[in-house]
């Protein structure tokens, strides 16, 4: 049974045409990336640019390197897209998005995670057999089918993004609709929808779609008889999120992703007309075979782990933010603090109060006052700047604060605490961030 699920033979079309649709997108993220200025806002500008803890020696080029960087990675996208050296090319991609992506967290984005997962399966998948140039400079390549463990790759992959993204939604600020209300408030300026994306009943449909959207979409379009309604159903959905929260890529690699629930043929008469049908469907179990189901089992468990980690830390995870990344956990909530960072000398005791502006671009003095890896970040980097000077100091953040989804705000950070001293634990609760009394927010 299960070597009948992974290993039948099937028509190839659906990866194919994948392989186009993801090559154009990466490449348009790319050169989008470097148009509309998020290279220059997150890599070139910041004196430091806040990777992942760990990941500390992954530093941006210097000048305007960057700029170069996600050109190259827009031309492997193009490369990828006409199957130009694809192996070489998609593994190039992986790798340099990978960095990217441990490089800075200023701009963090779940998407951008996704990328990174569904490159590397693009590293393993024989994308290149088709309508490629590879198969061009070399013909003994052409194949018209591939295994069927590919499309059922993509599908659990996205069953376990829809379904945790569902399921994180079910608290108590997207229930009540204020969550979505908040969201709302900044899209009020919009030609023609602003004034009618502030009404409640809008926020209502919102937020109901929202759960349901995510939780159903996988099931919908796997089942023969609600296929085609749930595929107009996403691309109205993700068009809408394009045009209104401006999210990349994402909505159209999701309509994308769609290829893989259709039938292989229904795919092949679209996209390929001249191809030769695959009608010999049959179960060939490869010499690989037994590690491919481990690796992926492997793969899989950290998959359905990873975001539910935080059930195991103390506190609700909306307020400490610890295990947040990595975790579907989509547009849930706003944050915003304040507070007074002081770099304390340890034998004079002087005191110097710390102008974030001096150091941090605008959207990193957002975060580093309302998320606790970046309060530590940026005081373990007060320290180094000061011991530059033959200074050794403590770093406090005093009178810290933040409000969740706009409610009143509350302490978060303790002022006693030195910043610079503590250690960071990447898999339990920190004392140091005071407890939340948010009665919604309480496990």
């Amino acid at each position: 049974m299960l070597n009948r699920l992974l290993f039948q033979r099937i028509d190839n079309s659906p990866l194919i045409i994948f392989r186009i649709f993801f090559g154009i997108l990466v490449s348009l993220e790319c050169f989008g990336a470097i148009g509309t200025g998020w290279v220059k806002r997150n890599l070139i500008d910041p004196k430091y640019t806040f990777p992942f803890i760990d990941f500390e020696f992954l530093q941006p080029l210097p000048g305007y390197g960057m700029y170069f960087y996600f050109g190259i990675m827009g031309l492997l996208g193009i490369f990828i897209a006409i199957g130009l050296k694809y192996r070489a090319s998609i593994i190039t991609f992986t790798v340099l998005w990978t960095v990217t992506y441990l490089m800075q967290k200023t701009a963090y984005n779940n998407h951008y995670y996704l990328l990174i997962l569904i490159s590397f399966a693009m590293c393993f998948f024989p994308a290149e057999r088709y309508r490629s140039l590879d198969v061009k400079m070399n013909p003994k390549l052409e194949c018209n089918s591939m295994y069927s463990y590919v499309k059922w790759f993509i599908v659990l992959q996205l069953f376990i993004v829809y379904v945790y993204a569902s399921i994180a939604k079910m608290y108590g600020d997207w229930l009540d609709f204020s969550t979505i209300e908040v969201l709302m408030r900044s899209k009020k300026s919009y030609w023609l929808v602003g004034e009618i994306l502030q009404e409640p009943w809008i926020h209502s449909i919102i937020g109901t779609v929202g759960i349901l959207f995510d939780l159903l979409i996988v099931p919908a379009l796997l089942w023969k008889p609600t296929r085609k309604i749930a595929f107009f159903i996403s691309i109205f959905f993700h068009l809408f999120n394009s045009i209104i929260f401006q999210i990349g890529i994402f909505p159209y690699l999701s309509i994308a992703f769609s290829v893989f629930f259709f039938d292989p043929e229904t795919i092949r008469k679209i996209f390929f007309k001249t191809k030769a049908p695959f009608a010999a469907s049959y179960t060939s179990v490869p010499n690989y075979g037994n590690t491919l189901i481990l690796g992926a089992s492997l793969y899989f468990i950290i998959q359905l782990i990873l975001p539910i980690r935080h059930h195991a830390i103390e506190d609700d995870v909306l307020w400490t933010e610890e295990g947040h990344r990595m975790s579907w956990r989509m547009m849930l909530r706003s944050r915003h603090g304040k507070g007074t960072f002081k770099a304390i000398e340890t034998t004079t005791k002087q005191v110097f109060i710390i102008d974030p502006k001096e150091y941090v671009t605008r959207a990193q003095e957002r975060k580093i006052f309302a998320y606790p890896d970046f309060a530590w970040q940026f005081a373990q980097y007060l320290k180094k700047e000061f011991a530059e000077k033959n200074m050794n100091v403590s770093v406090h953040l005093e009178n810290s604060k933040i409000s969740i989804n706009r409610k009143p705000y509350e302490s978060f950070i303790n002022s006693k605490t030195d910043l610079a001293a503590e250690p960071w634990y990447r898999t339990k609760h920190h004392e140091w961030i005071l407890p939340s009394s948010y009665s919604k927010l309480k496990k």
